[in-house]
């Protein structure tokens, strides 16, 4: 359906060289394929999916949808977004139009269609996406779920043959976050080909039938996502996806600022969708403060988290010490059993530097 050859992308730099945001890729894309896209910023992933729908002509290279070329400069352009249509990670609803509104409009403008056929088009859409109830609302009453919802019925109205995703999930809420997986879920059964950038790794194994890892803007590994999860062939691959995100923190007095760091914690557990986790780590990281506060050794804490098994931990050294704070004579017991409680596992090591105490989430 789609086939990438010698795809390449140049923007001048302001010292005057030359970044290669996309270097020579070549890519084919079957009908009915769902293809998520990783890799770190910088990687290309943007780029790939705005080249693909001419939103960034690209420097060098051809794009055939069916054998057509979409890059020949006489390409019709709406033509192209009639096929191809594209979610982005901000909503881009038109504000002073309503849910309705919005989904109807393209319909009307670029497929000539009449206001009436539009509409009943743009409700079936919204009935797609459990959003009816709301086709009157105007979107600055609606939640980001919501919002990227409609932002994805309006992208359906204009019944595309493809979708590119651009980071749907990445200005959501985490509560919001399985509203809009379940409408790309839903469109991935129903057959649809779609294309999504995201940096959420669970999300990018269980959607998708492929998956694309890219880096300084090649194609460094293509496979199913079980081969690029769970067995990947590329050291540069492995790295990314067994990446593990961590906050950490040295403290060496008592007048550090305690509530800063719990903020940072609970932002952190936000970022990575682990908000249900965030009240024991919080608990656990304070009573284990509470109980080190009668002992003047410094303290590293680290919070850590798996982004592809959503393994989470809390790590403490005690610098200095050989005792566990948890097996001290003079331990507060309610504590200990407190932080027993609220932890599937502790793992007590001694090492160099002091007790090391893992508290596994």
């Amino acid at each position: 359906m789609i086939d990438v050859s010698g795809l390449t992308k140049l923007y001048e730099q302001p010292d005057g060289t030359m970044l290669r945001a996309l270097d020579n890729v070549d890519l084919h894309i079957e009908r009915g394929e769902v293809v998520s896209i990783i890799g770190s910023s910088g990687s290309g992933k943007s780029t790939l999916l705005r080249t693909l729908n001419m939103l960034e002509r690209p420097t060098g290279g051809q794009i055939l949808i069916d054998g057509e070329d979409i890059t020949d400069p006489d390409y019709p352009q709406h033509r192209l977004h009639q096929r191809m249509g594209m979610v982005f990670q901000q909503f881009c609803l038109f504000q002073h139009l309503t849910v309705l509104g919005n989904v109807s409009l393209a319909p009307q403008l670029v497929l000539g269609i009449n206001r009436q056929e539009a509409e009943a088009r743009a409700m079936e859409m919204l009935e797609k996406v459990n959003l009816a109830e709301k086709a009157h609302t105007m979107p600055a009453s609606l939640s980001g779920g919501q919002q990227q919802r409609t932002a994805i019925a309006r992208c359906l109205a204009m019944k595309p043959d493809i979708i590119l995703f651009d980071e749907p999930l990445s200005a959501l809420d985490p509560a919001m976050v399985g509203e809009v997986q379940g409408v790309i879920r839903l469109l991935a059964k129903e057959g649809m080909t779609m294309l999504i950038v995201t940096h959420k790794m669970r999300f990018a194994h269980d959607v998708a039938t492929r998956t694309l890892f890219l880096n300084h803007g090649r194609i460094v590994e293509d496979g199913t996502p079980e081969q690029i999860f769970n067995h990947p062939a590329n050291a540069e691959t492995e790295a990314f996806v067994r990446r593990i995100q961590s906050l950490v923190f040295d403290i060496t007095s008592r007048r550090f600022d305690f509530y800063d760091m719990m903020s940072q914690i609970h932002l952190f557990c936000i970022r990575f969708d682990i908000a249900e986790k965030m009240n024991t780590i919080s608990h656990v990281v304070e009573e284990m403060l509470l109980l080190l506060s009668k002992y003047n050794s410094p303290v590293r804490i680290e919070v850590n988290h798996s982004e592809l098994d959503r393994a989470t931990s809390v790590v403490i050294l005690h610098r200095g010490e050989t005792v566990s704070p948890l097996e001290r004579d003079d331990v507060d017991e309610l504590a200990v059993m407190i932080i027993r409680g609220m932890s599937k596992n502790i793992q007590t090591e001694a090492t160099p530097e002091g007790t090391k105490l893992t508290f596994e989430m």
